[in-house]
Order: structure tokens, then sequence, then C-alpha cells
């Protein structure tokens, strides 16, 4: 059995709509009031929108309900469906703590509740019957303050156990006005030990090439195959990894037609630029990580041996994964044995 890596999925997107759906019905007669049926709730909550600001405007749906009693509700019935219908091995789950935490408090106390949730999702996350390897990156957001930015840096330091990276999302295009402050963020996180990874380069507004060495993975990235190739042979000299998300950018009107994404692959194999497949919003947009394989594979986007190269990267590149190469590969090696070791055991 194939096992899987997912370095790029966000925990508000995570949730399916049919879960979402019964949590409404459940405790939300004001939500299920807006809509006829669950496929009127299921077509609004998955069709593809005109931009990204409007995409990004669903998560604000999620993240209301994901508070610190009903995180381990949504998070049992993601890491179920992974393990079960995704053979995921290793998921990196990633979000903004602070947008977890009561809206009635303070900026400080909200501040001082972000450990808890931390602390939740990283226990909820452990389920024994469901034995995937989970960590959390955390988000800061580019319409959050400094200060709430720099307490979520300082709680990715404190929480080593849970957590693996710190990102930064809420839509690239406003990152240009407070750069400065990403810019010292990132160094900040970095002198502290805490690895990085960011939303960068997956729109035509998001190119920032100060922030490029600051990232040892970038999210999504697509605009430097796309329009920067020029900046590749950085990229593979550092060792970094695109996180590529191939119904992301049809859902947000990022690309016209999935087809596009094949410049992307063929400029990065060619530069040697690792690619991890993603998901990113694996319940905004109704699919798992094996979709995402298959409808490359379809559109003759990549080749088998590119996806090989592609989910092998996943693990390379995975920031709290225990193993070295693919599940698979182990377990190739078990039962295929080189021949001196086969020779050695008849004896």
């Amino acid at each position: 059995m194939a096992l899987y890596a997912e370095l790029h999925r966000h925990l508000g997107g995570s949730v399916v709509p049919r879960v979402l759906w019964r949590y409404f019905q459940r405790h939300s007669e004001e939500m299920i009031s807006r809509f006829s049926d669950y496929p009127a709730f299921e077509e609004f909550y998955t069709k593809p929108r005109n931009t990204l600001d409007e995409y990004l405007e669903l998560h604000t749906l999620v993240e209301s309900v994901q508070t610190v009693e009903t995180l381990p509700y949504f998070i049992y019935r993601l890491l179920r469906g992974a393990y079960i219908f995704e053979n995921l091995a290793y998921l990196e789950l990633r979000y903004t703590p602070y947008l977890r935490t009561p809206e009635h408090l303070s900026q400080g106390e909200r501040i001082d509740k972000m450990a808890e949730i931390v602390d939740v999702v990283g226990k909820a996350s452990q389920i024994p019957e469901y034995p995937i390897v989970t960590s959390q990156i955390l988000c800061m957001h580019s319409r959050l303050p400094y200060e709430v930015n720099k307490a979520i840096v300082d709680l990715a330091v404190q929480s080593q156990k849970f957590v693996c990276a710190v990102d930064v999302a809420g839509g690239d295009r406003y990152y240009a006005e407070r750069l400065d402050e990403w810019l010292q963020l990132y160094e900040y996180a970095l002198s502290l030990g805490v690895k990085t990874t960011g939303h960068l380069y997956e729109t035509t507004a998001g190119c920032y090439p100060e922030l490029i060495p600051l990232l040892q993975r970038i999210g999504h990235g697509i605009q430097i195959p796309l329009l920067y190739p020029e900046l590749l042979p950085d990229l593979a000299r550092r060792g970094q990894c695109l996180e590529v998300c191939p119904t992301t950018y049809i859902k947000t009107g990022t690309l016209d037609d999935i087809r596009q994404l094949k410049t992307v692959f063929d400029k990065c194999f060619e530069a040697g630029v690792d690619i991890a497949i993603c998901t990113d919003n694996a319940g905004l947009h109704n699919v798992r990580l094996p979709f995402e394989y298959e409808n490359l594979l379809t559109y003759d986007i990549i080749s088998f041996q590119q996806l090989q190269a592609c989910q092998d990267a996943a693990f390379k590149h995975a920031f709290a994964s225990p193993y070295q190469q693919r599940p698979a590969s182990l377990l190739s090696g078990m039962l295929n044995p080189p021949p001196a070791k086969v020779a050695a055991n008849r004896e």
C-alpha cells in the first residue's frame, strides 16, 4: 500500500462539507436556514471563486466554529478521513491560533489563549486507531498586528512538541505595505531555530523576492516558474521545495486551466527544484490528495515517474517526519532485500 505525506493543508479548509453541515445541523439553526438543503450548501461551499480574497472569506466560516471545545470534533473526523481515504502517513496542519480564540477578549487575552489552542490541536491529533504522524504549522496573518504575529513565532518556539514551523497567510497582496515586518519576523523565527514556509508567489500580486531566502519551503510558488524562471537555480541551490496545490488555482481564479501547471512542473524538474503536491483546503475543494495525483496524470501534466519524485519530495522536505524516505520505500526494501543480504541470510 502506498503511503503519502501532506505538507500544505489548512485546518479551516480541511473540513469536508458533509461534516460541517452536520455540525451546523446540531449547533446552528441560523446557518442551516440560509440553505434549502445539503446540496445547496455543498454547492456554495465548494464552488470556484473569482479571486483569492473572495476565496479566503470562506475560511472565516469555519474559523468561527473551531474553538477549544469543538476542535477535537473536527480533527478526529479530519484524521479519520485522511487515514482511511488518503493513506496519509504524515500530515502538517496549518492555521492561525489567534483566530480560534474568543473574539470578545482583548488582544492580550487572545494571545494568552493561543497556547491552549495549540495544546488542544496537538493532543486531539494523537489518535491510536488512525496512526498518522502529525505536526502543526502556525500561520502569522497579513491582517493581524505585528505584536500578534510575533507572539505566534514565540509560541512556535515554546511548543516544539506540537509545532514544526511558521507560515504567513491571509492574502499575499497585503504583504507589500508591511514587507519590513515580514522580513523581520522571518529573520526572528530563523534566529530562534524555527523552520519556515510562507504563502508566496501564489498569485501575480504576491511576488516578493526579498522573502524567498528566508523560507525553507515556499507555499505555492507557482509564479516563479511561470513568470520568474530565472529564480529557479537559486531555489535549487538552497534546496527549497514548492508546495503546489493544483485544485486551489482553479478555485481561486489564479489559473484558467489546470494544464497551465505543466509549465510549473516542467521548469522545476529541469532546474532541479523539488515539488510536493498538496491539497491546501481539501474540504473547500471536496477533494483528497490521491485525486490531486490522478488529476495531474489524467491531464498529462506529469508522468508517473515525476509523480513518484514529488511523493518522495514530500517526505524529504517534511519538517517533522521521522522518515528519511517514503515508508513505501522502506517496505520495498524489507520485501526485496539486496542480493548480498539474501545470501547472508541463507548461510
